[in-house]
């Protein structure tokens, strides 16, 4: 229980005071009314003595009485009313006020009870159930089986100004006499027979005359002794002189405890009204006392309330008739209040006189009342003294008594109903009870316990009941008062008390004293849990009041007890909240429910949470407290529900109403509204127009979109393409303020910086929604809130107001996952904040039998806002940011809005879909500018390059006319028809072209950047104006589909903006198929040409065979037939295919699914003279036609794929200084020859032949090393386990010996026949030339040993054996690329066969002293053929 004020002892004392009733004449009522008052009235706030009294018990003893309290009350007579367990009206009127008129002070003493994981803020006093408590007991009706709240004395004042005030005296005291005896009237109840008359005289100190007060106070005393009689003298100032001095008033606090009419403390909360108005809960307009539903015995009161649980959260809230209800009680005002309150009392008494009154209270009762009381007892002892059967008296035998065997007890089951028994006044059972109550009453607890005791046994002998349990409960009462060693508390004694008032009794009155005194001894003792289930089993359904209030201190019990139970205070919380606001105390109720609302918040018991915040918001809502509901309400709806579809529509109307409601009252800005959930993180912003769809043949570029999902990577990869466009505008350097442009802002963006937007360019914001109920949201008229800045970026900030329109949807209907598109569109410069959103809410109508429409349903919407509050990313860099949490800036919704920008709009024609692998096809672009700002700087980036070409400028591609065929066919190429009579492949035609004009860099090396710049008329697109150009596409290298990505690049005309340049995406899908396999090699020749006029050019340049293989590797895919091999063309800074070795029979080289044909080529080095002639970067263009016309290859489309996969294929080389020895090696076997096979496809579509057009290009970098044009995929390399070493130098990089063995090229020049007379001359000497070809670039030592021959018997079997006449070993030394004969001469002894290749060749470079010399790779077999001339 809470604790009180009181203590246990304090509180059972006052409980049980003696009674003194006051019967005043005329003129004395008329003195006291001076004050406000009567006279028990003006007695009451000093009805407490200060002092001790003594008195002596039967056994004379003194026994000592503290702190005495007496109970004055005027002598009210009222009819017979059977006795009756229920409270009369008038004490329930009275409870339910004292109750409703005390409520927690705000700012009040709290106790924090910490229990587990619950902080819990409880109120540590309940002073409304100790007003009750106190008012229950005092306002208990006297009862026939015992005397406590009998009257012991009478008081009879007279006024001093009376006539006779003795004859007054007289005619008081037979009034007395009359109504104690006559019979008439059974209440008030009188203790004894004899009842202590006491005579006071009042004297008006303002008025009277004091001598004769006196003189009648003397006589007085002579006539009733002066024990008997007393002079109070009061009113010792006027009214008037009151006024101007502040005197205590200690009658205020007493007043209204008694009096049911004063309305001084009634607030908007009190469950009953003055003049029978309706109790607030009671909705159906019949007076309620506590809610139940209840009949009086008398039949004076029915109540006719509806059955419907007030707490019961069901779906017939929806109608019409529950607001209305719910609005009627809330709208109920404090009808028959008091219009003031009443005039100060005491108004005429002086402290002086308060002392007099005091002194007159001791003096009564230390005079007058404790003798009285004393000798009683006496009489009352001697008299059951000389009962038969007793020898001595009740005080000296009470240890015979006890110290026996006890009487056993019979069970309350047992005993039949007797508890209409009643005893004779004379009876020596009630003469024992009424010895036991007035010791009692004086504090002498021994005594009246054992009077009890033997009371008890005798009441349960006769089953006298009634009388048993009122022993039995003071039995138990006295006990516990005992002072010395007491004796335990008998706690069964009590629960027997109870038991038989309530089930044999039916008088849940005395049940409920004894349950109040019981409760409040076992809590002194700290049994708090059977406080608790005692106070738990007197809650019933026939008084709510009763039971709210002992179920809220059976709560404080069971938060009170060692180890607090905090889920059953909070569950007993939540009951006596039901059963208060049944009883009418709704700020009781809504107390209750928030106390509870502690231990349910956020433990998970979200069904109990929902049902306590649904009675918060109604409770507070018919208190006039709507924020305390519209939060309440909040609740319910933001928390994740668990309830029915049809609960949570319910709560949604309730919410819906009360904030309706609330808004209407209150004028305020747009509230925030809970629903729908708006996940502000997923917010995306999008700046610009929407993106057009395809017009037609146009397909328009993708560029961004809304409906696209934000991927990581390929923002990455934009981002790189972006730097690489801009680097190359910017001459090679990205500038330091670069940022890369973010058409769409989400959460994975970078959100740093404030966002640009371009004027009169929409801004879309994308909201995503989430509905957390089962029912449908209807949201209308959403429109973004925004706040704007005007700034003038131009000139110095103006003071005018931005102007800007915002174009919301009209309505919404949500599901889980909506989002919803809002758009901005600004007029003017400035910044833009966005703020949230606003909108109307309303609940679809439900459909199960309803009486609300459609439109009532909508009428009920409400407006609202929410803010989008986005939290930016957590800030992780310095020390004091990773040891604390600290958020980093989102301005995705803070865009800054910029001058006018041009817009680009691009739109692409005959776009292909599907290409062969290789396929040249050719398509437009149509570039538009959409905006009033010219743009300059067109460029486009891409990730495949060498995916498309605009072509080269116009002095590369000189104008020329093309073939019929070609012009006839649609080709993409430029093509020439062959001379009449020219033999196919016999003679290339030569063509030198600059790397520059197709975009590389100098020396070739190239941009691998892969940025074209788009050329436009004039270098600028004007405002509205459109233009379309050439595109050239090849289709990839490898099948499959290919994502392909295009940057375009544009800068505005008028420079000095705040946004530099703008980009728009564009990512196609092509699906290459297969179509032709290419192997090409190179090997060096051996021979010489026989012509003499090239012998010397082509002894220096020198010229090697190179053999291509094509493979239809296509499987009728795309509906090829077959491919022709139309021409196969070379380009190279120092090679040039000179002729076909193999020409086909036929003009075009056919090759169907899987076939494969072979071709070879002749190489030769170009002319010095002709390589030197222009710059390093001139490139030969070689074309050897195989069909009826030529492919101009040095021309757009085909050099400008040639130069775009040269200049990816080509890395980094090596840095500039001396080459060192590798290099020079290497080059020795480097060809840098690039073949460009073209060739023709013939493809059937819809019935009809379409041929199409394609290259594969072959780069040959290395002598006798196979090239392909489908580069192998690397394999995946295994993984292996990581060493950590220290890092060593790189090692000294050799040339290995493969390469060293190519630094020389050898032939042998012979006749292939030789004639020789052998019978003639036996020796047969042959003339041989061996040629030394230096292939390096640095000068090389060579040897040349002519001692080994061959010894194996298979090659002797083969060839015969000879040898070389003369010097059998040379060294030479070779200048770079020079060509030396060394003439040698052969021996043969027979005529035959011979091999002539046995001269063995060792070189290496002169500058290497340490190296030793490499065998060089011998030539082919040189067979010579000896013929024996006869």
């Amino acid at each position: 229980m809470a604790q009180c004020v009181q203590s246990v002892h304090e509180f059972i004392q006052d409980s049980f005071v003696p009674m003194v009733a006051v019967l005043c004449s005329e003129d004395a009522e008329k003195v006291t009314r001076k004050n406000n008052l009567n006279f028990s009235e003006l007695l009451r706030p000093f009805c407490r003595l200060t002092s001790e009294g003594h008195m002596r018990d039967p056994n004379n003893q003194v026994q000592v009485v503290k702190n005495l309290r007496i109970s004055v009350n005027n002598v009210v007579t009222r009819p017979s009313v059977p006795a009756s367990g229920t409270p009369s009206l008038a004490q329930r009127l009275l409870l339910s006020e004292v109750v409703s008129t005390c409520q927690p002070a705000e700012g009040g003493v709290a106790n924090v009870i910490t229990a587990g994981d619950y902080d819990l803020n409880i109120s540590a006093t309940t002073p409304w159930f100790e007003a009750y408590r106190e008012t229950f007991l005092q306002s208990m009706p006297a009862a026939d089986h015992e005397f406590l709240n009998h009257y012991l004395a009478c008081l009879l004042v007279v006024s001093s100004s009376e006539a006779v005030p003795v004859e007054k005296f007289l005619k008081l005291s037979q009034e007395q006499h009359r109504i104690q005896h006559s019979g008439e009237y059974t209440n008030p109840k009188w203790f004894i027979p004899n009842t202590l008359k006491y005579y006071v005289l009042l004297h008006d100190m303002s008025q009277g005359d004091e001598h004769r007060a006196d003189s009648v106070y003397e006589d007085m005393k002579q006539r009733y002794g002066a024990q008997g009689c007393y002079l109070l003298k009061v009113n010792s100032r006027t009214a008037a002189a009151g006024a101007d001095e502040q005197i205590p008033d200690p009658w205020s606090q007493y007043l209204h405890k008694s009096s049911l009419q004063s309305q001084d403390h009634y607030e908007e909360s009190a469950s009953v009204l003055a003049n029978n108005t309706a109790v607030e809960n009671n909705v159906g307009g019949t007076p309620e006392l506590d809610g139940h539903h209840s009949e009086e015995r008398d039949g004076s009161l029915v109540n006719s309330l509806d059955s419907t649980h007030p707490l019961q959260l069901d779906t017939s809230g929806d109608t019409p008739g529950s607001l209305d209800a719910l609005r009627a009680v809330a709208v109920e005002t404090k009808a028959g209040t008091a219009a003031a309150a009443a005039a100060s009392h005491g108004a005429c008494l002086t402290l002086n006189d308060h002392d007099r009154i005091r002194q007159f209270i001791q003096e009564f009762t230390f005079r007058g009342l404790l003798p009285h009381i004393e000798k009683n007892i006496r009489q009352l002892n001697d008299q059951l003294v000389s009962r038969k059967g007793l020898s001595r008296s009740l005080f000296s035998a009470t240890k015979k008594w006890f110290g026996g065997g006890k009487v056993p007890e019979k069970s309350i089951a047992e005993l039949k109903n007797t508890s209409g028994l009643l005893y004779p006044p004379e009876a020596p059972e009630l003469q024992i009870r009424k010895m036991a109550d007035l010791c009692f009453l004086v504090q002498h607890y021994e005594l009246a316990y054992s009077c009890y005791h033997t009371a008890k046994k005798d009441f349960l002998s006769d089953q006298a009941m009634l009388y048993a349990a009122g022993a039995l409960e003071m039995a138990a009462v006295s006990a516990f008062l005992q002072g010395g060693a007491p004796r335990p508390y008998p706690a069964h004694y009590m629960d027997t008390a109870i038991q038989t008032y309530r089930d044999v009794c039916k008088n849940m009155h005395l049940a409920e004293r004894c349950a109040l005194l019981s409760a409040e001894i076992l809590k002194s003792q700290a049994k708090f849990s059977d406080a608790a289930t005692l106070l738990i089993k007197m809650t019933s359904e026939d008084c709510d009041l009763r039971s709210a209030l002992l179920l809220e201190q059976a709560a404080h019990c069971f938060i009170n007890m060692r180890n607090p139970m905090v889920r059953k205070f909070a569950f007993h919380m939540i009951l006596a909240g039901h059963r208060f606001s049944k009883a009418g105390q709704k700020r009781h109720a809504l107390r209750c429910y928030c106390q509870a609302m502690q231990v349910y918040k956020g433990k998970g018991w979200s069904l109990a949470e929902d049902h306590i915040n649904f009675t918060i918001g109604r409770q507070s809502f018919t208190l006039r407290q709507p924020e305390n509901a519209v939060s309440a309400f909040r609740h319910i709806l933001t928390n994740e529900s668990q309830q029915a579809s049809s609960q949570q529509a319910a709560f949604l109307r309730e919410y819906l109403y009360v904030y309706k409601n609330v808004t209407g009252v209150c004028d305020v800005a747009l509230p925030q509204l809970p629903l729908p959930y708006i996940n502000s993180s997923a917010t995306r912003v999008y700046f610009g127009h929407e993106r057009r769809l395809a017009e037609g043949e146009k397909q328009a570029a993708t560029h961004v979109s809304l409906d696209q999902e934000f991927d990581r990577d390929l923002a990455a990869m934009w981002r790189d393409l972006e730097e690489q466009v801009v680097a190359s505008a910017n001459r090679g350097v990205v500038p330091a303020t670069f940022q890369a442009t973010q058409c769409c802002l989400n959460s994975q963006t970078d959100n740093l910086r404030f966002p640009l937007a371009v004027v009169e360019e929409p801004i879309i914001v994308e909201v995503v929604f989430r509905n957390p109920l089962k029912v449908p949201l209807v949201l209308s008229d959403v429109s973004l809130l925004w706040k704007f800045t005007l700034k003038d970026f131009s000139r110095p900030q103006d003071a005018a107001v931005g102007d800007a329109l915002a174009f919301s949807n009209e309505k919404e209907t949500l599901v889980p996952g909506v989002g919803a598109r809002l758009k901005l569109l600004p007029h003017q410069t400035g910044q833009l904040n966005i703020l949230g959103l606003v909108y109307n809410l309303a609940s679809t109508p439900s459909t199960g039998g309803t009486t609300v429409s459609s439109s009532a349903a909508l009428k009920s919407d409400v407006r609202g806002r929410q803010d989008l509050e986005i939290q930016g990313p957590r800030l992780n860099q310095t020390k004091e940011e990773k040891t604390s949490v600290s958020h980093g800036p989102d301005r995705r919704l803070d865009p800054t809005i910029t001058p006018p920008m041009p817009l680009l709009e691009v739109f692409f024609l005959q776009f292909p879909t599907a290409l062969l692998c290789g396929e040249i096809r050719k398509a437009y672009v149509e570039f538009c500018n959409v905006s009033g700002v010219p743009l300059c700087g067109l460029r486009v980036v891409s990730t495949h390059p060498d995916f498309f070409t605009f072509g080269s400028s116009s002095l590369a591609t000189p104008l020329t006319p093309l073939s019929p065929t070609s012009f006839e066919n649609c080709s993409a190429y430029k093509t020439l028809a062959t001379p009449p009579g020219a033999t196919p492949g016999s003679v290339a035609a030569v063509t030198l072209v600059s790397a520059g004009d197709f975009g590389l860099g100098e020396g070739g090396s190239g941009t691998s950047n892969g940025v074209a710049e788009i050329p436009l008329e004039d270098r600028v697109l004007k405002p509205g104006q459109s233009t379309q150009l050439p595109l050239w596409l090849r289709g990839p290298d490898h099948e499959g589909v290919h994502e392909i990505n295009f940057l375009f690049y544009y800068e505005s005309a008028v420079k000095g903006g705040k946004i530099s340049h703008r980009v728009l995406r564009h990512t196609v899908f092509i699906c290459a198929s297969r179509s032709l396999c290419v192997r090409a090699t190179a090997c060096r020749s051996n021979t010489l040409p026989e012509e003499e006029a090239e012998e010397e050019d082509e002894r220096r340049n020198g010229s090697m065979l190179v053999f291509v293989d094509v493979e239809n590797i296509n499987t009728n895919e795309a509906g090829v037939r077959e491919f022709h091999i139309a021409q196969v063309s070379s380009s190279s800074k120092q090679w040039r295919l000179h002729r076909c070795i193999n020409p086909a029979e036929d003009k075009d080289c056919k090759l169907n699914s899987r076939e494969r044909g072979k071709l070879c080529f002749r190489a030769t080095r170009c002319k010095p003279v002709q390589a030197t002639s222009a710059a390093i970067e001139k490139y030969i263009f070689a074309d050897l036609s195989l069909g009826n016309e030529q492919i101009i290859s040095s021309t757009t489309p085909c050099a400008d794929f040639f130069f775009r996969r040269l200049s990816r294929s080509q890395g980094a080389g090596p840095g500039g200084g001396a080459e060192d020895l590798t290099s020079l090696v290497r080059k020795c076997n480097e060809v840098d020859l690039d073949i460009i096979v073209l060739w023709k496809a013939f493809v059937v579509e819809d019935n009809k032949q379409v041929i199409l057009e394609g290259q594969l290009h072959v780069a040959l970098q290395t002598i006798g090393k196979e090239a392909c044009s489908l580069t192998q995929k690397e394999e995946a390399q295994e993984m292996v386990l990581l060493k950590f070493k220290p890092e060593l130098p790189p090692p000294m990089t050799r040339p290995s010996m493969e390469q060293l063995s190519h630094l020389i090229k050898t032939n042998l020049h012979y006749p292939e026949s030789y004639r020789h007379p052998f019978i003639h001359k036996s020796l047969c000497l042959v003339p041989v030339t061996l040629t030394l070809s230096n292939c390096s670039l640095a000068q090389v030592d060579v040897i040349i040993d002519l001692r080994h021959k061959t010894t194996s018997p298979e090659s002797l079997e083969v060839h015969g054996s000879f040898t070389w006449l003369g010097q059998t070993q040379y060294k030479l030394q070779l200048r770079a690329q020079e060509v030396m004969r060394v003439p040698l001469r052969a021996c043969f002894l027979h005529a035959g066969v011979y091999n002539l290749g046995t001269p063995r060749v060792f070189a290496k470079l002169a500058d290497q002293g340490a190296m030793c010399e490499t065998s060089q790779q011998t030539a082919t077999p040189a067979l010579i053929i000896i013929i024996n001339d006869t």
